[in-house]
């Protein structure tokens, strides 16, 4: 019988750390006193169980569990239900890592093109690269067109949605990706620098289908989509029926409280095909700690048995004046996604702008 091992921080005294342990895991796995199992072969196969328990500081204590991979199945929602769903619901529970045995993990293909992948498109086996999203949602198509086809001549290597942007009356989808997909096929003519833009992909199952084969027939080889709204199922449906794609995965709808944010978007998003998920930077918007960014980030590119790393995009409140401290803090395999403090320029103003983004970037190599 195979174990995977997910690990729990719990909020206890130290009187009832080993009573909690053992509640979760019954939780995550037969649900029922263990008096009420008469089976042996449940017992001995399908109980979870406490693997370690160590303190963690400041009341709570990292708790080990193994879970039967057999009550996986190799599906996706399944596999979450059993390493976080009850116990999702418990305050004082988080979800802090991880680990599947091999056999589990090759059935999740994680991502198609990761890091390599991702600098082999963009001709850039080396340099930090560049993203900019296009703000506010709202404008016109052509506005954003305009805004696409500046940030790619300023040699910005991916152009993606706001994840705001979805298929509004005043910004259509298969209109905006003809549009923007033309700006950019404009731009690298110009410049002679690869570049793409990533329209956002958001919707049911089927609209999601629908679109992805809009993109791909207009040329699309990047896309955004946000894991969490979709649904990891569906998002991992997707990865599977179009593996052509880099996917960008947004962190919209992923605050869950016990749900730590190096374990979603380092391991999570990654293992259910992320390219380079998108994560909030720390001295940003929403104040993630250094230390979470950092764990994040080394989540996402760490070695995992035959799956391919994923690109790290810090992201959220970022500024032209600390893309040296973030280069330095995140090193070369990093993608910088700047949005809305590009865009205090407007006009020739913004190319210049974008320009002064790229060349901070490509000095700090």
């Amino acid at each position: 019988m195979a174990w995977l091992t997910a690990t729990y921080l719990i909020e206890s005294g130290p009187e009832q750390i080993e009573a909690r342990a053992q509640a979760l895991a019954i939780e995550q796995s037969v649900e029922c006193p263990l008096e009420a199992i008469h089976d042996d072969d449940v017992r001995e196969n399908v109980v979870a169980r406490v693997g370690s328990i160590e303190p963690a500081g400041d009341g709570r204590f990292r708790v080990a569990v193994g879970i039967a991979t057999a009550t996986i199945g190799g599906e996706t929602a399944q596999l979450f239900n059993m390493v976080f769903g009850n116990c999702s619901l418990w305050e004082n529970v988080q979800l802090v890592d991880l680990e599947l045995p091999p056999d589990l993990l090759a059935r999740f293909g994680g991502p198609r093109h990761g890091i390599a992948g991702i600098r082999a498109l963009l001709g850039a086996p080396r340099r930090p690269l560049t993203a900019a999203a296009m703000k506010p949602q709202g404008l016109p198509v052509a506005e954003l067109a305009r805004m696409c086809r500046t940030f790619a001549l300023a040699g910005v290597d991916i152009v993606k949605d706001d994840h705001g942007i979805a298929d509004q009356t005043y910004s259509p989808f298969a209109e905006r990706v003809r549009a923007c997909q033309a700006a950019i096929g404009e731009a690298v003519a110009a410049s002679g620098k690869p570049a793409f833009y990533a329209p956002h992909l958001i919707g049911t199952p089927r609209i999601l289908r629908d679109h992805a084969r809009l993109a791909r027939d207009a040329g699309v080889r990047v896309v955004l989509v946000a894991p969490m709204l979709v649904g990891l199922p569906a998002f991992r449906d997707l990865v599977d029926e179009f593996p052509e794609f880099v996917y960008l995965a947004h962190p919209s709808f992923g605050g869950a409280a016990r749900l730590a944010p190096p374990v979603l978007f380092g391991k999570i998003f990654r293992l259910l095909g992320a390219d380079a998920p998108i994560f909030v930077n720390y001295g940003g918007r929403f104040a993630y700690p250094p230390e979470e960014c950092a764990e994040l980030a080394a989540m996402a590119r760490a070695p995992w048995g035959g799956l391919r790393p994923a690109l790290p995009v810090p992201a959220g409140g970022m500024r032209l004046d600390r893309v040296d401290e973030l280069l330095s803090f995140y090193g070369p395999d990093t993608m910088l996604l700047i949005g809305g403090n590009l865009l205090l320029a407007e006009g020739e103003a913004l190319l210049a702008r974008a320009h002064e983004f790229v060349a901070k970037v490509l000095v700090a190599v």
